[in-house]
């Protein structure tokens, strides 16, 4: 962040869904705006997308799914596009992005077309050591435009999110008041394995830092009908537990619980069984992970700083 301190913000407890929105779009107004006129994805891609007449019944469908399953953090979104003052087509279509990109003719794809995330997990639940270390490797475009939020509800609930200028809380990381946290990793599940206007994955994901216990929190991914799916990396810190969880489209999901085994993921299903893109990136990251040690906090450390591969490094350091 060029040697700039993460800002956090404080925000609740708010009269309404709307209102918290539009507090965090308000504080962070520039930085969205910036983000959004430098995202060469939705500049080049998404909104020349929107502007045609197959994008409207994608857009149509996947609002209203989401509105009807989640109404609370629906206005949220559109508190965030009021209080920063953007188009709010400009904020669904960065929330929905993975959600919107695969059904972009190939065609008229160029070199900005998005590619896969390159963040990496080390897991660990030892009798010596629990460990959820994670990298957030993604767009440059982020650079200079994600922030933090601490959200207080009404309900006595807390949240602490990085957020992505823009984006709802949180498509990365985070953790809440009842002990929870988890960290995501994108996965590529190859074009017939998505279900268009399906449940965007940046709200499940705000829906996790809601949740009371590990059991609801699963329960809130299951109940998900999502269209492309994610891997959730739930850590429960009163139990001393961390799940991976990995999800796709037709409710499917697979959970492995961590153990003294050093547990690696980067941006590919490793046990739900699902058609995937292969993704040399992540099969590099994977194979120097297995060869480099695991067996203390600064191995870990080490290892999510890696750059011996110069191709694919796991730690990145520029374009992807």
């Amino acid at each position: 962040m060029e040697g700039k301190l993460l800002e956090m913000f404080e925000v609740g407890p708010c009269e309404d869904d709307y209102q918290l929105g539009f507090l965090i779009g308000q504080r962070f107004c520039n930085q969205i705006r910036s983000r959004l006129a430098g995202d060469l994805i939705l500049q080049k891609q998404l909104l020349p997308f929107a502007r045609t007449p197959h994008a409207q019944p994608l857009l149509k469908a996947l609002s209203e799914t989401n509105q009807k399953k989640f109404p609370r953090y629906w206005a949220e979104l559109l508190g965030t596009a009021d209080g920063s003052g953007v188009p709010v087509l400009d904020i669904i279509l960065v929330n929905f992005r993975k959600e919107i990109l695969p059904f972009i003719s190939k065609t008229t794809m160029n070199s900005n077309a998005d590619t896969t995330d390159d963040c990496s997990d080390v897991l660990i639940v030892s009798d010596s050591m629990a460990v959820a270390a994670h990298n957030e490797d993604a767009n440059v475009s982020l650079v200079g435009h994600t922030y933090l939020i601490k959200g207080k509800l009404s309900n006595g609930l807390s949240f602490i999110a990085y957020t992505y200028a823009g984006e709802l809380p949180s498509c990365a990381f985070g953790l809440n008041s009842q002990g929870l946290a988890f960290t995501l990793n994108s996965v590529p599940p190859v074009e017939d394995e998505i279900v268009p206007a399906g449940i965007g994955r940046n709200f499940v994901s705000r829906d996790l830092l809601e949740a009371t216990s590990t059991a609801d929190a699963l329960a809130r991914i299951r109940s998900s009908e999502v269209s492309v799916g994610h891997s959730y990396n739930l850590i429960d810190i009163q139990k001393r537990m961390i799940l991976n969880v990995e999800t796709a489209s037709r409710s499917r999901v697979s959970v492995h619980e961590v153990g003294a085994t050093p547990f690696f993921h980067a941006n590919m299903y490793l046990h739900l069984q699902v058609q995937q893109v292969h993704d040399e990136n992540s099969i590099s990251r994977q194979k120097r992970a297995a060869f480099l040690p695991q067996g203390s906090k600064t191995d870990v450390l080490s290892l999510l700083g890696d750059t011996e591969d110069t191709k694919y490094p796991i730690y990145m350091t520029g374009k992807n």
